[in-house]
C-alpha cells in the first residue's frame, strides 16, 4: 500500500458546516417551542439553537429562513438533522412544505501520516509564501493550498487537519499533494 493510500485510509470527517434556506420568514419564538432544550435568546444570538442528540449535530434556525448545521461528522447526519428540523417546522405550520437544498460550506477532516515530521525543515521546503509556522505561538504549521483551496494544519506528530473543504474529494486531493510534496522533501522517511 502506498503512503498516499495509507494516509487516505486514516481520513476522517471531524466537523461539517452546511446551510440551507427554507423560506423567507420563520417565527423563532414558535420554532424554539418545538424542540426540547432549544435555546433562543435574541439579546445574545439572533437564531434558535437546536442541539440534536440523535443524530449528534446542531442546527441553527434564523428568522430569514436560513438554517446552518454544524457539528455533524457525516453527510447523512447533516441531512437527517436538517430534515428533522424542517419536518417539525412544516408539521407545526411554521413553514410551508419544502425539500431543503443543502450546501456544504466547510468540511474539516483529520488524517495521519504515521511518521513524525521536522516542521522547521518542512516549512522551509514548502515555501514560506504558503506557510505559517511560529512554534512559540502554535505547535503546528499552517499550510495554505490554492488548488484545492484548503488549509492543512500539520503537526510534528504527523497528524493533519484539513479545513476549508467543500467536498470529500478536496481532502483526498490535498492528501495527494501534501504527501507528494513531503516525499520530494524527504520528510516521510
Amino acid at each position: 500500500m502506498s503512503v498516499v493510500d495509507r494516509v487516505k485510509a486514516t481520513l476522517k470527517i471531524e466537523n461539517m458546516v452546511a446551510s440551507t434556506s427554507v423560506g423567507d420568514y420563520i417565527d423563532l419564538v414558535q420554532a424554539a417551542e418545538l424542540f426540547d432544550g432549544a435555546e433562543y435568546d435574541p439579546e445574545h444570538f439572533s437564531g434558535v439553537i437546536v442541539r440534536l442528540k440523535e443524530p449528534s449535530s446542531t442546527v441553527l434556525v434564523f428568522r430569514s429562513g436560513k438554517m446552518v448545521s454544524t457539528g455533524a461528522k457525516g453527510y447523512d447526519i447533516v441531512e437527517d438533522g436538517i430534515g428533522r428540523v424542517v419536518e417539525a417546522l412544516c408539521g407545526a405550520g411554521i413553514i410551508p412544505e419544502v425539500i431543503p437544498y443543502i450546501q456544504y460550506k466547510n468540511i474539516v477532516f483529520s488524517a495521519s501520516l504515521n511518521v513524525p515530521l521536522n516542521l522547521n525543515k518542512v516549512a522551509l521546503g514548502l515555501g514560506l509564501e504558503n506557510v505559517e509556522y511560529e512554534p512559540d505561538t502554535f505547535p503546528g504549521m499552517v499550510y495554505r493550498m490554492f488548488v484545492p483551496k484548503v488549509v492543512i494544519l500539520i503537526f510534528s506528530t504527523g497528524r493533519l487537519v484539513i479545513t476549508g473543504c467543500k467536498e470529500y474529494d478536496d481532502a483526498q486531493e490535498a492528501i495527494d499533494i501534501i504527501v507528494r510534496d513531503l516525499e520530494e522533501l524527504g520528510a516521510l522517511k
